[in-house]
């Protein structure tokens, strides 16, 4: 591409926080939550970023610069599902202004850019691609039930990486299963608990 800064995306919305989740909770972030996304989770809290037309196209440029205004050392990308787009364009872009990019991902799609940190978060709704498990810095999986333990260290035995592995209590199921996620993780302690901590702090 001629210019990076010329290439749009489809977004739903991007906003200075800090990550409620996984290694780098506590982090200060700018997110940038992509439009679309094929994989459907029951459980998914931004149904309404699903549709890809439903959501205007930003320019490279523009979403570069407000992450760097934001001021903040860290840009998430995340979704809906962002693998599904060509992200070679903004993670030049982010990557030039020196900030470090991380990407949320199902592994449903090849992933595209560059990339400081990759979470990977498998779904049962659809299957990821084989190539994610040499990617993953990061294995988060979201605890619906119990089965989701046993699923999670399916996974886990796949990956290619060093990856850290964490169980994430569903927000709206977190009372029921966060006793035996607790127990499960005392007995695996390779295995951590993610929070999303930025729900408990009124962040987005």
């Amino acid at each position: 591409m001629a210019n990076w800064r010329d290439q749009g995306y489809p977004v739903m919305e991007r906003f200075l926080t800090v990550q409620g989740e996984g290694a780098y909770t506590g982090a200060a972030a700018w997110f940038i939550r992509l439009g679309g996304c094929d994989v459907g989770c029951a459980f998914c809290d931004v149904k309404e970023s699903w549709d890809v037309n439903a959501h205007p196209l930003v320019l490279a440029g523009n979403l570069v610069d407000e992450a760097v205004a934001s001021k903040a050392p860290i840009c998430v990308i995340t979704g809906g599902e962002p693998a599904m787009h060509d992200l070679r364009a903004l993670t030049d872009g982010l990557k030039a202004a020196g900030l470090h990019t991380h990407i949320e991902t199902s592994g449903t799609h090849p992933l595209t850019g560059t990339w400081d940190w990759v979470t990977f978060s498998p779904k049962r709704f659809k299957a990821p691609l084989d190539g994610i498990y040499g990617q993953t810095d990061e294995l988060k999986v979201i605890v619906v039930n119990r089965h989701d333990l046993v699923w999670g260290k399916e996974h886990a035995a796949l990956l290619q990486t060093d990856a850290r592995l964490y169980f994430q209590p569903e927000w709206d199921r977190r009372q029921k299963v966060l006793s035996y996620t607790i127990a499960f993780v005392q007995e695996n302690p390779e295995w951590r608990i993610s929070l999303q901590t930025h729900k408990y702090l009124g962040l987005p």
